[in-house]
């Protein structure tokens, strides 16, 4: 959902979302409930988080700990967690409420990333 949210808004930027044990594929309810907000995702797939991302990467945000493990010390600098309620097992509704709040930290994230391009820039 992040992926989606990011690179609908961001003007300049592109996310990737990957995970160290990636799902063969997107959930249903996670294409229906991005399409609800004009978001097509379904043709996205879980990727595997690599070394080459890493390095790449101006920001790493994880929300799982176990991700967190796997990543190298000297990328930790990079990294920033967010706290996301897990939606397997959820009624849609609370997805969707869990949906809105990625998408309000996706935009909050996409701000802190331009104001701190501006900065570099003066």
């Amino acid at each position: 959902m992040a992926e989606g949210f990011f690179n609908r808004i961001s003007k300049t930027n592109k996310a990737m979302s990957a995970g160290i044990k990636p799902d063969k594929a997107l959930h249903p309810w996670t294409i229906k409930l991005m399409k609800e907000v004009g978001i097509d995702v379904s043709r996205n797939r879980p990727g595997r988080l690599t070394k080459k991302m890493l390095e790449r990467a101006e920001k790493i945000i994880i929300v799982g700990s176990e991700v967190l493990k796997s990543i190298p010390p000297e990328y930790l600098s990079k990294v920033e967690r967010w706290r996301i309620e897990k939606l397997l097992g959820k009624p849609i509704n609370q997805v969707r409420r869990i949906r809105n709040k990625i998408g309000e930290r996706v935009e909050k994230l996409i701000k802190e990333i331009n104001e701190t391009s501006r900065l570099k820039n003066c």
